[in-house]
């Protein structure tokens, strides 16, 4: 599609489309919110290093949307939560770092109200002096035990803070929890942010009105965690692509020795199942036809390239050999449309990094539209330096997987429709 077309043509009919298979949400651009304070929920779970932010790609993320609100006058109050203090004010999962780092990046002040209770005194006190186009952060909402059970009592607090709810964390969309849920109970207007519009917009044409050939590559550990997203993808897709640890239950139930492999053996019924769906609907479903085959789970162990079928006992697959690392390639070279979710091998041990590696590089080179899902794959395309190179990566791991799998997704559903 690129090559006919500039870079902006591209990017301009591409938006036109995502515009016709969007969910049909309000967004940020829907409302006014000059003089109105604006709860944010966004996505500050950035991993910390002794109180410092060692990776901001997630505030940065935020940024269009918060410039966005401030730029037009609201009074703009940011949450989040950061890893699982499970209901208890731990200090070293406090949001105060991600206050400091956003103020350097907005080039303005953002308040920090430090609450334990997240709506407490301090955030009360800091919301009541705003002016137009003010910032304030509240402290971590999984502070409050009840955050992810979407109690009540929370929601109500965060929504008296509020005239105006927007969400912009994909990463947390497929939760119901408080602070992204809960809250757009009590506030009339609940939309969605640029980050969860990107994500929705995306996402959704890719699986609902891809360009075609549409090809989906799935790896990752197991079948039982990708069931649903396979069968959901069956009916759209025109290649599916299967690597990593799950392979191997296919292979299995298709009569191969996996030797010491990842094994799912009450999941061999339903791998059958699935190749016999791709037959019924025309769908070329492509399995590994090699593997690189190790002694040991381990950097260090002997290893050797062997059929797929015919992996000695006592050794175990750990990722895709190069013929079919080269079939998955050429699968991904005629495509129009790529989602990719989960890894094909251990790519954490750069001995089996290679079919990872081979198919980042496909998707870097292709004139496709490529989404990457969010989770392992995006850490493995961002490691490998391709990141720069694909059209979309998720930042939510799980919440794409749901998306995929065809669920509706509470975060996206909470928000006021068009």
């Amino acid at each position: 599609m690129r090559g006919r077309y500039s870079r902006h043509e591209w990017y301009k009919k591409y938006q036109e489309a995502i515009k016709m298979a969007a969910l049909n949400k309000k967004s940020v651009d829907d409302i006014n919110v000059k003089g109105k304070r604006v709860l944010v929920r966004c996505d500050f779970n950035v991993p910390l290093q002794d109180g410092k932010i060692t990776d901001e790609n997630r505030i940065v993320a935020a940024l269009p949307t918060i410039k966005k609100l401030i730029a037009d006058g609201g009074k703009v109050i940011l949450c989040s939560h950061l890893g699982k203090p499970k209901g208890e004010p731990k200090p070293e999962l406090s949001l105060a770092p991600v206050a400091v780092r956003l103020s350097e990046l907005l080039g303005q002040e953002v308040k920090f109200a430090a609450d334990p209770e997240v709506v407490g005194p301090n955030a009360k006190a800091a919301v009541e002096a705003m002016k137009d186009g003010d910032v304030v952060l509240l402290e971590n909402t999984r502070y409050r035990a009840e955050e992810t059970k979407n109690g009540e009592a929370f929601s109500k607090d965060l929504a008296s803070l509020c005239d105006v709810f927007v969400n912009d964390a994909f990463g947390t969309a497929h939760r119901a929890h408080c602070s992204n849920v809960g809250v757009t109970q009590y506030v009339d207007t609940a939309v969605v942010g640029y980050l969860m519009q990107k994500e929705i917009d995306f996402l959704g044409n890719a699986v609902e009105n891809p360009e075609r050939p549409f090809v989906a590559i799935l790896g990752g550990s197991k079948v039982s965690s990708k069931i649903s997203v396979i069968n959901n993808l069956l009916d759209k897709v025109d290649t599916l692509i299967i690597g990593g640890g799950m392979c191997y239950t296919f292979t299995k139930a298709q009569g191969g020795n996996v030797g010491n492999s990842l094994l799912e053996e009450d999941y061999l019924q339903y791998a059958l199942d699935m190749v016999k769906k791709a037959e019924e609907k025309g769908v070329k479903l492509l399995l590994p036809v090699d593997s690189v085959a190790a002694d040991a789970f381990s950097n260090d162990a002997d290893t050797k390239v062997v059929a797929q079928g015919e992996i000695p006992d006592g050794w175990m697959g750990l990722d895709i050999g190069p013929e079919t690392a080269r079939m998955y390639a050429d699968a991904v070279r005629s495509a129009k449309t790529v989602v990719w979710n989960g890894p094909m091998g251990c790519f954490e041990m750069p001995k089996f990094a290679d079919g990872t590696k081979a198919v980042a590089e496909a998707l870097a080179n292709t004139d496709a539209v490529t989404i990457i899902g969010g989770g392992d794959s995006a850490a493995a395309v961002n490691q490998l330096g391709y990141g720069d190179k694909m059209t979309h990566i998720s930042t939510g791991g799980g919440a794409s997987l749901e998306f995929l799998e065809g669920k509706e997704l509470p975060g996206v559903a909470a928000a006021n429709d068009r």
